[in-house]
């Protein structure tokens, strides 16, 4: 069975996603098999037990996060935004393809702001736990 978590989108940050194609209709999460993250065009998977850890982050800065994915140039970890109050840092054990679509560059974590972030949170918190 999947659980699906939706991104919260901010009435500001709903005009920038929607000027690179990102909508509530495109955009979740998805936990099942694998941890899924759709955001418009962009699609970022792995299985579950490649998670390593979660952590409630935020806020963010609106320059930083709105519109398409935000590339981390400090460790390449990708932000996929849609508010600036909020979100869930996922780490990976080994990196993983997301925002280009060779698949050469590689992401140790990404941020998803979701509308209920907690319960995102315990649920790949269990996945940490049941894997180590």
């Amino acid at each position: 069975m999947n659980d699906v978590f939706a991104f919260r989108f901010d009435s500001r940050y709903r005009l920038a996603a929607l000027a690179v194609g990102v909508t509530p209709s495109n955009s979740r999460v998805i936990v099942g098999d694998e941890f899924d993250v759709l955001f418009g065009r962009w699609r970022l998977s792995t299985p579950l037990d490649n998670i390593k850890a979660v952590d409630v982050t935020g806020p963010y800065g609106f320059i930083k996060s709105a519109g398409p994915p935000h590339l981390s140039l400090a460790d390449r970890g990708v932000t996929f935004a849609t508010n600036g109050n909020s979100g869930l840092c996922v780490q990976f054990h080994e990196p993983v393809p997301g925002i280009e679509p060779t698949g050469r560059l590689r992401h140790p974590g990404v941020t998803v702001t979701v509308a209920d972030v907690h319960a995102l949170a315990t649920r790949l918190q269990a996945v940490v736990r049941a894997s180590a």
